[in-house]
């Protein structure tokens, strides 16, 4: 097999590391790519070329967490990671933590790890990764990732809802909201709001996005009533999918372009969280990007028949 070869069996695996180190889908493209030139002009052949471009992806990674740090603090509104509709890498003998990992809220608990935490969270408990595999990966001694582990692994449990909901719920529970935000059922849709539901925002100062967060069953079900019914009379539509493994939807205009993505949390048979992402910089990857103002004008247009 081919070094390139070699490369594209584990490109899967390699963008997977790095999305979850980055929560980004073009900083992980990048250090995928950044990844092949450096194994590319790398003379000697590795023992384990999966332990090496590993290795390699995830220094990249937190080279690139540390200065993207910076940036997301100066970032406009809440920062919520890139929306990813699959996951590019598949093992059966690991799909719950991969499919766990993958989350908004998995994530977003990411985020309040340090760097090198987040690494080793990911490689150890994520992809399974060996312990001197991880310590040559993040350039630490086994002793001391094995404490990074540890950390990390406490915080992430802290932040963790205690009983979240199986799979099948997740979908009946959404089919069932997105039928009431789409009729305006606002008492059909507040019966499957928690009473605490929050709804947040991520526009980036650049798209309409609820910044500050709007909160409480019955604000939330007013303002998702009082929007997606009238998108149909903008030939806007609202098409459920699958969001970072959880239930969530694409709004896309009439020309089919993407407005933004929505993606929902259940805990105890109730929508605890909708988090929604319509900054352009962050729908790239998922096809042609709509004008997200012009289409608020015309839902506020629309809203206002007789204006």
């Amino acid at each position: 097999m081919t070094r390139d070869e070699e490369f594209e069996e584990l490109r899967p695996l390699l963008f997977a590391i790095a999305y979850r180190v980055l929560g980004s889908v073009a900083e992980a493209e990048d250090a995928v790519q950044e990844t092949w030139l450096r194994y590319e002009s790398s003379p000697a052949q590795p023992t384990s070329t999966k332990a090496f471009l590993s290795a390699v992806v995830t220094r990249i990674s937190i080279d690139v967490l540390r200065s993207a740090r910076v940036r997301r603090e100066a970032y406009v509104g809440p920062w919520l990671p890139e929306p990813i509709l699959t996951d590019p890498y598949e093992d059966p003998a690991r799909s719950a933590e991969l499919a766990d990992s993958l989350s908004m809220a998995a994530l977003l608990l990411l985020e309040r790890l340090s760097p090198l935490e987040r690494a080793v969270f990911v490689l150890r408990d994520v992809f399974g990764f060996d312990f001197p595999e991880v310590a040559s990966a993040v350039g630490r001694s086994e002793a001391a990732c094995r404490q990074l582990a540890a950390r990390a692994r406490r915080h992430m449990d802290d932040g963790r809802p205690r009983f979240e909901a199986d799979r099948r719920e997740r979908e009946e529970l959404a089919a069932r909201f997105f039928d009431a935000v789409r009729d305006g059922d606002v008492d059909g849709l507040r019966e499957l709001l928690a009473a605490d539901v929050r709804m947040v925002g991520d526009g980036g100062g650049k798209a309409p996005a609820f910044t500050k967060g709007v909160i409480g069953a019955d604000n939330v079900a007013r303002v998702l009533t009082s929007i997606f019914p009238v998108l149909a009379k903008i030939d806007a539509r609202v098409e459920p999918r699958e969001v970072n493994g959880r239930p969530g939807a694409i709004l896309r205009d009439r020309d089919g372009k993407v407005v933004s993505t929505l993606a929902i949390d259940v805990l105890g048979g109730r929508i605890q969280t909708i988090r929604s992402v319509s900054s352009p910089d962050k729908l790239g990857h998922l096809g042609p990007v709509a004008d997200a103002w012009a289409v608020a004008r015309e839902v506020n247009r629309a809203r206002r028949p007789h204006a």
